[in-house]
């Protein structure tokens, strides 16, 4: 109906000019008998059309009569909710361009890339090089005016617990934007698109939006966190291209275009784990990494054209020595304020560190974080409960036996004094 009314207001000034012709050749005819030969023909012609134009007529009037009476706010409420009644805007301009043109006017935002990445290696371990990196991609992005995408599409792709979800958790929290957190493996079969971009009207699920196109229509700014991207339905990756190339996502349920312009987009995988890491080791710099890696995913199934559209991908290193410690102590430290507690000075036994480091090098390449999380839990739950109906504040953690000991000792200064 709406392209109806549409096309009928383009093509008034002609109903008007042929009407008006018309009456004229009417008039003519009855009132000049000189030109009465030359113009029969042509009236017994308008004639046989005389029923299109009574039907074109009586819509120029009913579109003029809907006009005014919209303008007079004589229309009832529920006609004025119709989606089809034409928007001044369709009838004056290009609403459409106008619409992207408002989603591509975006404030600058200027952030410090240098205590960006401190924070993030503060936090994430062994990827100092990436966490520096990624600042600086995201600092250049932000200050732009004018974009039409996505600040940035980076892909993190490296083994399990070298730190590749965390990351994309930190970098929400440091930038102080809403996470979406999305894991593709639900979006693995036929219908995983309708998870994300809600269901087409008359299909279960459509009065409702997607996980997707719901979070960014009330955070714009979210870092979207797809985790395995690689195990999403091909026709999910192709939904994501206009994401990312033309800066919207469509909510099926009702065709509303959701503005992704504000948002930051980070893909995980662990595709073509050994080809990257070999990738990672020999190259020189990073268009030859770039080159490499998009080739080494492409013979692993990503599709050319989801690759093109990635702004940077980023090879993790995988963890050794003391980076694996440094890990564990700091999912130590995440646990025990799990518990309402505080982790006395150094009071976290090296025999503890050194045997859950062993479990998890056990696992190789098939470890992850979830694994180290399971370990520590395992080994230190028990102990921080029962110091904690004691009445501990601060414990320290010793390897007895075959148990841990949480251990209440004094606080910190900056514990004590809070």
């Amino acid at each position: 109906m709406r392209r109806v009314l549409a096309l009928i207001n383009r093509f008034l000034p002609l109903l008007f000019f042929v009407t008006l012709t018309l009456a004229l050749l009417s008039t003519i005819r009855h009132y000049d008998g000189d030109l009465r030969r030359w113009t029969t023909d042509l009236i017994r012609a308008a004639g046989a059309w005389r029923g299109e134009i009574l039907v074109l007529a009586a819509l120029l009037w009913l579109v003029v009569g809907v006009g005014l009476l919209a303008r007079a706010g004589r229309l009832p409420a529920w006609i004025l909710r119709r989606r089809w009644i034409m928007d001044v805007l369709d009838r004056l301009t290009n609403r459409a361009a106008l619409e992207g043109r408002i989603n591509e006017d975006v404030d600058a935002e200027f952030i410090d890339a240098t205590a960006l990445a401190n924070n993030l290696k503060s936090r994430v371990i062994g990827q100092d090089a990436i966490c520096d990196d990624l600042a600086a991609q995201i600092r250049r992005r932000l200050a732009l005016q004018q974009r039409g995408k996505p600040v940035g599409v980076f892909l993190f792709a490296g083994y399990p617990g070298t730190g590749k979800t965390y990351l994309g958790k930190r970098l929400a929290a440091e930038l102080h934007r809403q996470l979406l957190h999305l894991d593709m493996t639900q979006c693995s079969r036929g219908m995983g698109a309708t998870i994300l971009f809600g269901s087409p009207r008359g299909y279960v699920g459509s009065d409702s939006y997607g996980k997707l196109t719901a979070g960014l229509r009330e955070s714009p700014d979210a870092v979207v966190l797809l985790d395995e991207i690689e195990k999403a339905d091909p026709e999910v990756h192709k939904k994501f291209l206009t994401a990312w190339n033309d800066g919207f996502v469509t909510e099926a349920s009702d065709g509303r275009a959701i503005s992704t312009t504000r948002a930051i987009f980070v893909l995980t995988t662990n595709a073509a784990l050994d080809a990257l890491e070999d990738i990672r080791r020999h190259a020189h710099d990073a268009d030859e990494m770039r080159r490499a890696a998009t080739s080494a995913l492409k013979d692993a199934g990503f599709a050319p054209e989801v690759l093109n559209r990635i702004d940077r991908i980023f090879v993790f290193s995988r963890l050794e020595g003391l980076d694996v410690a440094r890990v564990t102590a700091l999912e130590i430290e995440q646990m025990i304020q799990g518990y309402g507690l505080a982790v006395g000075k150094q009071g976290i036994d090296p025999e503890l560190l050194y045997r859950l480091m062993r479990r998890q090098e056990k696992y190789a390449e098939a470890g992850s974080s979830r694994d180290l999380v399971r370990a520590i839990e395992e080994s230190i739950a028990d102990s921080l409960i029962s110091a904690k109906q004691r009445g501990a504040r601060c414990v320290a953690l010793i390897e007895e036996g075959n148990g841990v000991l949480a251990k209440p000792v004094e606080c910190p200064q900056a514990e004590a004094s809070a």
